[in-house]
Order: structure tokens, then C-alpha cells, then sequence
């Protein structure tokens, strides 16, 4: 658990005062609306009737289902939470969220450092021009950079954006296979960009495409005929486009495959 800066203990000590509870039922609903990315929070607590469920402009559930009077206090902490943590540097902001800080909470850091704050991202991206997300998924823009880090159940992924201008990301069911963002473009897959790093280590070398062995695309075997069909040749081209534009080739080598696998028609 992270440890609160003189601010942060005085915010809690706040909200136990205006929503009648102790310190320690406070603090356990900021960690459980942090950890649900500002927008949502999994908690367990006596004081607020056990376990339950928050989720922001939307259910609130508690274990006493019928204490609409408990339920409204829930609601309230966890709205006010997650307004302070918005305004928290570098602290990831949702996209969902259509409330205003009630100016209840305190005016400063809550954390003792801004990594604590939640800073998920790499602290040499700087401050990213646009945060987002949901379930347990975040992403974060760094432009300046050419970056576009996602975290996806605690694995953050750093992706080289190239030319991109990134106007916004989106994400149907699943992980990264299933997010896009739109550029100057149009809509383009995130898993179509170079990865950076995973956790802060490189990437695996990929096998080289071009040290695959030549019979891949120059043999065929001995029961078929020696040369390619038109259908094969533009499916290896395209292979060969995906790969490149994964940074897997290099323009070069990409070059040169395809003059060769064109020369075959």
C-alpha cells in the first residue's frame, strides 16, 4: 500500500468526517477506486455494508441491498475519490467520467511520490497529452515521443506510434489484438505497431524473415510445379508487407524480397 503525503491523510480524514465513517473504511475505498482506474472499485468493508461494487455514473451495490441511505454514501466517497484522483499528476483520467470536482479534497499530491500517485507508464515518456481505458485496460499518448503505452492486466506494453497522429483509442472485448486508434490514416490496429518494450525490457528477436529457409518462397517441393503461382506471389507479398510494417523488416529487405518474389510472374 502506498504511502499518503500529509495531503493525502488530510483528504481522508475529510471524507471520514463528512461521510460519517473511520479512516480506515476511507482508505480502503480510495485503493479500491484506484485499482478500478478511477472508474469502478471492488470493496470490502463493515462500515459500508461488507462487499461490494461501485461503478461510476452507474451500479452501486452493497451488501445490505435495500440501504438506499448506504448506497448513496457509497456512491458519493467513491465519486469524490475519483475526482481528487483525476486531478492527481499524471494520475490516469477516465474518458467516462462527466463529474466536477466537488473542491472537497485536498489541494496537493496524495501520495508521497508521483510513481505512488499512479504513474504506470515510464517516467522518461514525461506527462502523455491523453489518457484512457477500461476493465483492466489503460493507455496513455505521448506524441513528442512517438509512443503509445498500453497496460493490460499489469502488462505494459510501449509501441512506437511512427508518423501517427493519434486522435483517440478505442477497444472492443479481448486485449490489444482488439484495439485501434485513429490517425491522419484512418483507424489502424495497435497490434500493427513496432513494440518498444514489454515491462521495460525489449521485445524477443523475432526470427528474421529473410534467414527463413529459401524454399519458403524460390523451391517447391519435388511433387509440385517449380514456379510459383500468381496467387502464392501476392500472398508472400503481403506476408512480407505485414512484416515490414511491423518493423520485423527493414525497408530494404523488403524491398528486395518483393522485386524478387515479382520477378517469379
Amino acid at each position: 500500500m502506498q504511502q499518503l503525503s500529509a495531503q493525502g491523510q488530510q483528504f481522508i480524514q475529510g471524507l471520514a468526517q463528512r461521510y460519517g465513517i473511520s479512516t480506515d473504511a476511507a482508505i480502503t475505498m480510495l485503493y479500491a477506486v484506484m485499482n478500478g482506474n478511477g472508474t469502478m472499485a471492488q470493496f470490502s468493508h463493515p462500515e459500508l455494508g461488507g462487499s461490494g461494487q461501485w461503478m461510476m455514473g452507474g451500479m452501486t451495490m452493497v451488501g445490505d441491498m435495500f440501504n438506499y441511505g448506504l448506497k448513496s454514501k457509497v456512491d458519493g466517497l467513491c465519486v469524490e475519490i475519483s475526482n481528487q484522483l483525476m486531478n492527481q499528476p499524471g494520475y490516469f483520467q477516465p474518458a467516462q467520467s462527466q463529474f466536477q470536482s466537488s473542491g472537497n479534497g485536498s489541494g496537493g499530491n496524495l501520495f508521497v511520490s508521483a510513481a505512488a500517485a499512479g504513474q504506470w507508464w515510464p517516467g522518461d515518456l514525461g506527462s502523455p497529452s491523453s489518457t484512457g481505458g477500461q476493465n483492466n485496460v489503460r493507455y496513455a499518448v505521448f506524441p513528442g515521443s512517438r509512443r503509445l503505452v498500453v497496460d493490460i492486466g499489469g502488462q505494459v506494453t510501449v509501441y512506437d506510434t511512427l508518423d501517427n497522429q493519434i486522435g483517440g483509442v478505442s477497444q472492443q472485448q479481448g486485449g490489444n489484438d482488439s484495439m485501434t486508434f485513429s490517425s491522419q490514416y484512418g483507424t489502424i490496429a495497435v497490434n500493427s505497431l513496432p513494440v518498444v518494450s514489454i515491462n521495460g525490457y525489449q521485445p524477443q528477436p523475432q526470427q528474421n524473415f529473410m534467414a527463413q529457409p529459401a524454399q519458403q518462397f524460390n523451391e517447391a517441393p519435388t511433387c509440385q510445379a517449380p514456379a510459383a503461382q500468381d496467387g502464392d506471389v501476392f500472398a508472400k507479398i503481403e506476408r512480407l508487407a505485414d512484416l515490414f510494417q511491423k518493423g520485423i523488416l527493414t525497408e530494404q529487405e523488403f524491398t528486395t524480397k518483393k522485386a524478387e518474389l515479382l520477378s517469379q510472374l
